[in-house]
């Protein structure tokens, strides 16, 4: 039982840890409000879960197939260049640190851009279904393994963005400025990137 949650806990910090889009939302919009980029984060994490009752049910089978990832790797990428762009354009804006409240709605809407983030792309698909056949091949208890990656991609998107907003009155508004260059141009790979990958 430890073994599966250590080896679940190691999976989801693999899965969570390495810089891609996700980390790159969640960075930037922590950097405005902590609850921001745990928005973010929870709306990933949610798809994640989606993915795992799609494996736990045997309907991932209908999703790997060419003309599906070929669809998600479209959007994804569009969706990816689309963000870059609106943080690009936004770039300029100062750091607010006054702490004003976050309505709900755009809650939600960084909540549904983290899970349509991840839920468009292929290389979900991909880390969960290695993810499960790695799972089956150790013969460790699923469950338990599950409960260990959840708990550690919840760590990650609690205290990562925690860090990041606390290190904010720290950022002058022309380091801000190019934060958001920085993180526009590397949202802007990943999606070039994932449309590449389509003609190759």
């Amino acid at each position: 039982m430890i073994v599966s949650f250590i080896e679940g806990f190691l999976l989801g910090l693999g899965a969570a840890v390495p810089l891609g889009p996700i980390n790159i939302l969640i960075m930037n919009e922590a950097i405005k409000e902590y609850r921001n980029g745990v928005m973010i984060g929870l709306g990933a994490m949610s798809s994640d879960i989606t993915y795992l009752f799609l494996i736990f049910f045997g309907l991932l089978v209908y999703i790997d197939k060419p003309e599906i990832l070929m669809t998600l790797s479209v959007l994804g990428g569009l969706f990816l260049t689309y963000l870059a762009y609106v943080i690009f354009i936004n770039r300029d804006k100062k750091i607010d640190v006054s702490g004003e409240k976050v309505d709900k709605r755009s809650l939600f809407k960084l909540y549904a851009k983290g899970f349509a983030l991840t839920f468009i792309n292929p290389y979900t698909i991909g880390f969960w279904l290695s993810t499960s056949g790695y799972i089956a091949s150790k013969d460790l208890n699923p469950l338990v393994t599950l409960l260990g990656m959840l708990s550690a991609i919840l760590l990650w998107i609690t205290l990562m963005p925690y860090f990041v907003h606390k290190s904010k009155h720290k950022i002058s508004h022309r380091v801000s400025n190019i934060i958001n260059i920085i993180s526009a141009f590397i949202l802007l790979c990943f999606g070039i990137i994932m449309l590449i990958n389509l003609l190759v």
